[in-house]
């Protein structure tokens, strides 16, 4: 996996807010069929920077090639073919609030594909169990689920189309530990069973340790560090000490390592 051409490649991004410089001159390269978790300090840009990747935010400067494409600079049609293959999952669930469920997820099939109501029913049946909800949630609106519902209910609206990468924004933000810890089950059986190529902006330690493969670190402008927990840990960089020595990072660290040596 590590020769392989990477599916998100990320050269020179420099994204700004009039004078505030978010990004300056960013590179990232990202894995086919790995988990990477991206983190950093609050204002880092790291939705910011997934926004970039997605398309929702053009850059000032530097290019996002997805797929091998320019994503910023593909046709129409090249572009509706790149975001057919991947789904979102946005931190707050970002359901239609005037929509049920299903008609949730059925909503980028009707974007993309053309199929009969029938099918797209069953499909969305289908993904709301793969994402651990009840099949009643079908029926239900977004205002009548809980927390936790609502960010299954988003994770079964972007494997809709059976994406190639999943972006998660903050995907446990929100939860209680329990059901943080649950929806980091989820997503390794998930990765598990389909293979995405997982891109996750987080701050949440116990999913670092429980399912990423690699962590890139975003600060001052750029992925500072990137490589597996062990090869970030021995980074000389004053926030990757402060961030996984506090008395969170070390209680994340002792629990995971305890669970790997049992």
């Amino acid at each position: 996996m590590q020769d392989a051409q990477p599916v998100i490649e990320v050269r020179g991004v420099t994204n700004a807010f009039g004078r505030q410089v978010v990004h300056q001159g960013l590179d990232l390269a990202v894995r086919p069929g790995e988990i990477l978790g991206v983190i950093g300090g609050s204002g880092s840009g790291k939705s910011v920077l997934l926004h970039t990747i997605i398309g929702l935010r053009r850059p000032q400067a530097g290019t996002v090639r997805v797929f091998g494409q320019d994503a910023h600079a593909a046709s129409e049609e090249d572009r509706r073919a790149i975001e057919r293959r991947w789904g979102v999952l946005f931190q707050s669930g970002a359901l239609f609030s005037s929509l049920t469920v299903a008609q949730n997820i059925q909503a980028p099939m009707r974007e993309h594909l053309r199929l009969p109501q029938r099918l797209m029913d069953e499909l969305a049946a289908i993904k709301i169990r793969m994402v651990g909800l009840p099949p009643e949630a079908g029926a239900k609106y977004p205002s009548e689920l809980s927390g936790g519902m609502r960010k299954r209910a988003g994770l079964a609206r972007a494997l809709a189309m059976d994406p190639d990468i999943l972006f998660l924004d903050e995907p446990t933000s929100g939860l209680d530990p329990i059901g943080a810890a649950a929806f980091d089950d989820l997503i390794k059986d998930l990765h598990e069973a389909l293979r995405p190529t997982v891109f996750m902006v987080t701050h949440d330690l116990d999913s670092l340790h429980a399912i990423c493969d690699r962590v890139a670190v975003l600060a001052g402008g750029r992925i500072c560090a990137i490589g597996t927990l062990e090869e970030i840990l021995a980074v000389n960089e004053p926030w990757i000490a402060d961030y996984f020595a506090g008395p969170r990072g070390r209680a994340a660290s002792a629990c995971h390592g305890a669970g790997r040596r049992a």
